[in-house]
């Protein structure tokens, strides 16, 4: 069970990556990511898309890099403590994630999809960071 959630937390942040590095390049393009409903342009555009000039999609990218790389390097070694510090560190992404959401729909007024898949995502990532820590606690 515990190698599962393992494998699973390894492809979710792999596809955050995926969807983070997207948003980036798309930002650093000058170009509005095709969203199919409206909004997109709106929250990626924003005032909050942005931290000290520098792109949320690309601090995402590199969270999201880190906890893929992370996974990778706790699976190699076959060391659970490796992968239990990176599942202490998901509150990061679970935060951040909240709090983007909250722009996008109380604030902003607009959805980015994309966005949101990155908040599934990290929110994911949370779960299994504390799934594999209620197992590791587990007395067998």
């Amino acid at each position: 069970m515990k190698r599962g959630i393992l494998i699973a937390f390894i492809a979710v942040s792999f596809a955050g990556f995926l969807d983070a590095a997207f948003l980036t390049l798309e930002h650093f393009l000058n170009r509005i990511p095709p969203c199919g409903v409206g909004g997109c342009e709106i929250v990626t555009t924003s005032a909050y898309s942005a931290i000290f000039g520098v792109p949320v999609a690309f601090l995402g990218a590199i969270y999201y890099f880190l906890m893929f790389a992370g996974a990778i390097f706790s699976w190699q070694k076959g060391n659970d403590s490796y992968f239990n510090l990176l599942g202490r560190a998901t509150w990061i992404g679970l935060i951040s994630s909240i709090w983007f959401v909250y722009a996008q729909f109380f604030i902003l007024h607009a959805v980015c999809w994309y966005c949101l898949f990155s908040a599934l995502t990290s929110t994911t990532l949370f779960i299994f960071g504390m799934s594999w820590r209620n197992k590791s606690k587990m007395v067998v």
